[in-house]
């Protein structure tokens, strides 16, 4: 079994490079088999990716992959039902719903996996799909999702759901007629997937607001695409620098996508300072406690919620956090206050008391994020932290435990 061992109260200095967006590479890969040949470019060197990857082979299609760079290539892409156990590998399987019933009017898939952060349906998914004329049948665990023909609707999103919003995409591109999709998610790992569609040769309009239009082409040819620089990993590395950090650099963002999470950190008084594509943080005495509510884009990311709280047992006074995304999202939170924190879960709210001195010890992660919360938790306890399941944290961070110990961290990979 691997584990993170982790000694804390060690400042962190120097430069953290931030990777590929783990949110928005994962939605382009399952989107490159809509063309012939895809190049993604900053793709993450994470797990989640791998599972795709695997998706691809087994379906016919040729993945070239070096470093950081894929060509997808779906020329011999072959429409079969997407396994179970394939399916519940990782949450984002669901993209290819969407994708093969844009291109084949047809796809089979079983309820697709991910982080057990509470309900997760896509019941906008696939009532999306309906509206765009497609039938769905749920047989034995599978779904069934099947067209004669997809002709474009006015979609209307219940909620602004990232996944939901990239999926009918995905489903309308090569729709007859045109497409509405209002209360559409505007983060920008959306965008970046209406930059591939459009570069393959796609008609859609309204990128970054919650009203996309699509006007549905009969083919889509080549595509070329970067990865935006992934804008939870910035944020959680900057909380990490605010934590223990001195002059940390954290470079290579796009300091708007995460305008959220900074807004709070002033108001706490952190010492961070944004300038074109890079950010500097250091840890100061004193920090002001503060109420956080999770939103959708850009509002305060729900996927920093859990992060931010191992910040906010160092802040002076009694915080609050409302989760208003995900119902069990607090995973993090008993092993929090096994290391000493004070915090107490109040439905959909928890109250977090400080400043408390954390202690190392043996804790368990049990979603990406909250792996990401333990993380930072130890890096400013007292003595050793040892941190089980850390699969769930190489999902979606990218070289983590190099990128930690390069600034200073005293973090590493074991086998025990």
């Amino acid at each position: 079994m691997e584990v993170i061992k982790i000694t804390g109260c060690k400042r962190l200095k120097g430069t953290i490079e931030i990777g590929g967006a783990k949110n928005s590479a994962v939605s382009l890969v399952p989107a490159a088999i809509l063309s012939d040949t895809v190049k993604i470019t900053n793709v993450p060197n994470i797990s989640d990716i791998n599972a795709l990857t695997q998706i691809l082979e087994y379906l016919g299609v040729s993945v070239q992959k070096d470093k950081n760079e894929m060509i997808i290539n779906s020329d011999n892409l072959e429409n079969k039902p997407i396994t179970l156990e394939q399916s519940k590998k990782l949450r984002a399987s669901c993209y290819f719903m969407g994708a093969l019933l844009g291109k084949y009017k047809h796809a089979e898939m079983y309820f697709p996996g991910g982080c057990s952060i509470g309900e997760r349906p896509i019941d906008l998914h696939l009532s999306g799909f309906e509206q765009l004329g497609a039938k769905v049948k749920l047989v034995d665990g599978k779904y069934i999702v099947d067209a004669e023909k997809l002709v474009g609707a006015d979609i209307n999103l219940r909620f602004a759901s990232v996944g939901a919003t990239i999926n009918i995409l995905l489903a309308s591109v090569l729709a007859e007629g045109k497409t509405i999709i209002r209360n559409a998610a505007r983060e920008p790992e959306v965008g970046n997937v209406i930059d591939l569609l459009n570069n393959m040769g796609a008609k859609i309009t309204g990128k970054d607001t919650s009203v996309l239009q699509i006007e549905g082409v009969k083919e889509l040819k080549g595509g070329e695409i970067a990865v935006i620089p992934d804008r939870i990993e910035a944020g959680t590395y900057i909380i990490a620098g605010v934590m223990t950090g001195e002059n940390l650099k954290i470079a290579n963002v796009i300091p708007e996508h995460f305008s959220g999470l900074t807004k709070v950190l002033k108001e706490m008084g952190a010492d961070i300072k944004i300038y074109n594509d890079y950010v500097i943080v250091n840890k100061v005495p004193h920090l002001k406690a503060v109420d956080i509510v999770t939103e959708p884009y850009p509002g305060f990311p729900t996927d920093l919620q859990q992060p931010i709280t191992s910040l906010l047992t160092q802040a002076d006074g009694e915080s609050t956090v409302t989760e208003n995304i995900y119902e069990n999202r607090f995973q993090n939170v008993p092993y929090l206050v096994q290391m000493g924190a004070d915090i107490k879960v109040q439905g959909r709210m928890i109250k977090i008391k400080g400043p408390i001195k954390l202690t190392g010890g043996e804790v368990v992660t049990t979603d990406l994020r909250a792996g990401a919360a333990l993380i930072l938790a130890a890096l400013a306890a007292d003595g050793e932290t040892t941190i089980k399941e850390i699969k769930h944290v190489l999902r979606g961070y990218e070289n983590i435990i190099n990128k930690l110990r390069a600034v200073g961290g005293e973090i590493s990979l074991e086998d025990v």
